[in-house]
């Protein structure tokens, strides 16, 4: 019988950087067969096995069984329920990671301003390869990535023959603002984050504890997603505008292909091991269950710490005050009698 999911080891199951990316679903119905996840519709089932998907995007009108979200909790795949066109995360089940110790680092940074600044830095680093960022503040960093961002419309602008104007994005129905090019980017975008999503939960951080991004429950994986946009979702936009490939399908498709084609996964995973673990530690081991003690030392849980007023079978003997009966001839408002031995001589 296999182990249980609190049980499973990185080794059980296939490496997150070597899966496919995602499948995004909506419309029908999932269940288990086996080891295989079934989905199922009005035209056709089909049989995915789970341990090969990084991330399963579950779309409106959807059912999905308890023993398919078992088997994708066992499997070690990220499950998110997203909104119409996969446009917005709802939530999200467990990934990969069976232990905190990556989650506790990033913690451990953000909330330092000296280490989270660099951290930022180093975000802003992988976009500029080759230059020298070290004496610009965020501020002028975060200009000139604004720059580099207008550049590249024009510069696909251009490449493509598609007129560009500017970014048009509405806040919760994103892929119905804009023109055709707007509502690629945002229906790509969205994918995206739905990658760097799996990814971040699946080595074990946190997609809410963000760097540059502050204040969202995804902070960290708008930080993620904002490293490939400009090698990923902007030239693919224009690229299927061009094309005059304009749904929201299109753009998830293609963005499928790229990422498998280009490996962005163990990509990911690498800036990852880079922006938050240090060479010493590892990014994603054995599972680390233990007790914390007030002098900052790890414990082993699993173990019976009782002494002193445990019982001999492990139970904590718990005695309560005596109280002297009740007798129902004392008067209710009566004179208070002194606690000590009486004053009054005899």
């Amino acid at each position: 019988m296999p182990d249980p999911w609190w049980k499973a080891r990185p080794q059980d199951v296939h490496r997150l950087e070597d899966r496919i990316s995602s499948i995004y679903v909506e419309r029908c119905h999932i269940d288990r067969d086996d080891n295989a996840i079934v989905l199922v519709n009005k035209a056709r089932v089909v049989h995915i096995p789970a341990a090969y998907l990084a991330v399963l995007l579950v779309g409106p009108g959807t059912r999905i069984t308890h023993a398919a979200v078992a088997l994708l909790a066992d499997s070690a795949t990220t499950l998110c329920w997203v909104g119409e066109q996969g446009v917005r995360l709802y939530a999200s089940g467990m990934g990969a990671a069976r232990n905190s110790h990556l989650q506790l680092r990033q913690a451990w940074l953000v909330t330092r301003p000296k280490e989270r600044v660099a951290v930022a830095r180093r975000m802003y680093d992988l976009r500029f390869p080759g230059e020298n960022t070290k004496g610009l503040t965020l501020q002028q960093l975060r200009g000139r990535e604004g720059t580099r961002i207008r550049k590249l419309y024009a510069h696909h602008s251009q490449r493509t023959g598609v007129a560009w104007t500017k970014r048009d994005y509405k806040p919760g129905d994103a892929f119905a603002a804009g023109d055709d090019v707007n509502r690629l980017l945002s229906a790509a975008n969205s994918a995206l984050y739905g990658i760097c999503h799996a990814v971040i939960t699946g080595v074990g951080a946190s997609p809410a504890l963000g760097f540059v991004h502050t204040g969202s429950a995804l902070s960290f994986v708008l930080d993620i997603a904002d490293l490939y946009k400009a090698d990923f979702t902007i030239p693919l936009a224009f690229d299927l505008a061009a094309k005059g490939l304009t749904t929201e399908r299109d753009a998830r498709i293609a963005l499928r292909d790229a990422i498998v084609s280009e490996r962005l996964l163990p990509r990911i995973v690498t800036d990852l091991k880079h922006l938050l673990a240090t060479e010493s530690e590892p990014l994603l081991e054995q599972e680390l269950s233990g007790l914390w003690d007030d002098d900052g030392t790890v414990v082993a849980s699993g173990v019976n710490w009782g002494t002193g007023p445990f019982s001999q079978d492990g139970h904590l003997d718990v005695i309560p005050p005596t109280t002297p009966p009740h007798n129902p001839n004392d008067a209710e408002d009566g004179p208070e009698q002194p606690n000590g031995p009486s004053e009054a001589g005899p």
